[in-house]
């Protein structure tokens, strides 16, 4: 089993490789997976939102621009 300090002890590099090993893992059987059930009720909402003209869309460059100006 791996622990905290194992995960600690690996370098930034090795931290991501083994994300992205886990990821990878995960992907193989995403129907295992199982969402909760807020998920659902937070895409209903935004997709009501959405279609009562009440929510505002952003374009990728946007985006890009208000998340790494914080």
């Amino acid at each position: 089993m791996i622990r905290m300090t194992d995960i600690d002890d690996m370098s930034l590099p090795e931290r991501l490789q083994a994300m992205e090993l886990l990821w990878q893992s995960l992907c193989i059987s995403p129907e295992a997976i199982e969402s909760p059930s807020w998920h659902g009720e937070v895409l209903a909402d935004r997709l009501a939102r959405a279609e009562a003209g009440r929510s505002g869309f952003l374009s990728l460059e946007e985006a890009k621009v208000r998340l790494f100006n914080r």
